[in-house]
């Protein structure tokens, strides 16, 4: 299948996050691919959302959020963990979708590999956890994710019944004041829900 256009991100930074339950994220690593169902995102947007990292405006880091719409913006936390996130809207409104958690497809002997210890439905709930079963690092930071030439891309999935997608309060986010910690922009479905993807 062909990568999900820019325009698919190119819209309010919800709706995408929204929108990306059920597509199928694909990692190609020279002639492996590895790739899962998404199953849980969030949405953090604009300089306005103290959730986001662009709350504090431009910064080196952050300038990707600003756009185009459509790039990998991965970093590090906790010095040990690292974050997949998908640029939206673009033209300077920065907004980004966080891919929390997948339900894996293909290359399942790597994932195995890389989650040793792990049982299968542990190895990839969880932002950091997604990122070590595929690899994904700081070099795949600006990744044009819309290319099926490049080493990270989305595509068409498993279409998702709106009413079996959950959302509910965006995670980790204690120390940050109201609205933003209880808006609902974190989106997640069921793995029943997935069965013949």
């Amino acid at each position: 299948m062909e990568p999900l256009p820019v325009t698919f991100y190119a819209r309010d930074t919800v709706e995408v996050a929204r929108d990306l339950i059920g597509k199928k994220l694909v990692r190609r690593e020279g002639k492996n691919r590895i790739s899962g169902v998404i199953i849980e995102t969030e949405a953090y947007r604009g300089e306005e959302d103290l959730a986001c990292h662009c709350r504090a405006g431009r910064t080196p880091r952050t300038e990707i959020m600003y756009g185009p719409a459509g790039k990998a913006y991965v970093y590090l936390i906790y010095g040990m963990y690292w974050m997949l996130n998908i640029v939206t809207e673009g033209d300077g409104n920065p907004g980004a979708v966080l891919i929390r958690a997948i339900e894996p497809l293909e290359g399942l002997e790597i994932i195995a590999e890389r989650r040793t210890g792990q049982i299968r439905k542990t190895w990839t709930d969880g932002p950091g956890k997604l990122c070590r079963a595929l690899n994904i690092k700081g070099d795949l930071n600006g990744s044009n994710i819309c290319s099926a030439a490049g080493p990270l891309y989305i595509t068409q999935g498993k279409v998702i019944s709106p009413e079996t997608i959950q959302a509910g309060p965006r995670v980790g986010l204690e120390s940050v004041p109201e609205p933003w910690q209880s808006k609902a922009w974190r989106f997640m479905v069921n793995h029943q829900h997935l069965r013949g993807v």
